[in-house]
């Protein structure tokens, strides 16, 4: 084999090792991505039940209800509103009409089961589907209001 051919095999043989080793990393990367949405994506193009999520928007007004440890309460973008389950201690900043983002799965009853609650003092930082969901209906607080 000449040494031109020795080079292409070398190439041929490093780019199949490449190719693998990112098919390998992605689908790793696949069970650990969360995919961030908004209340009104949630009600109108639910994800499959189990799947996980973080959505995020203001916990809705007059929505919270405890039980103990559980804790059930609305998070809304001012247009639809998606009620949340979590059991466990909440954030000190958290409250209604607040800015909020959870983190855990849809259940098949379209609830949303928390595993992660994370309250935001203000909604100068929100994503930008909610942000402009919340602007749309005369709500939004941030920067540029």
């Amino acid at each position: 084999m000449t040494r031109k051919g020795r080079r292409l095999v070398l190439i041929g043989v490093a780019g199949v090792v490449l190719a693998i080793a990112m098919g390998l990393v992605l689908s790793a990367l696949n069970d650990t991505i969360v995919f961030f949405t908004g209340p009104t994506q949630v009600v109108e193009h639910p994800p499959a039940p189990g799947t996980r999520l973080r959505l995020g928007g203001l916990v809705a007004e007059g929505s919270v209800l405890r039980e103990g440890a559980n804790v059930r309460f609305g998070v809304t973008d001012g247009s639809k509103a998606v009620t949340v389950n979590y059991t466990g201690l909440l954030p000190d900043l958290f409250r209604e009409k607040q800015g909020v983002v959870v983190e855990g799965t849809l259940a098949a009853d379209g609830t949303f089961k928390a595993d992660s609650v994370l309250a935001k003092h203000d909604e100068s930082y929100m994503p930008k589907e909610v942000a402009d969901a919340l602007k749309a209906n005369g709500t939004w607080k941030g920067p540029g209001s």
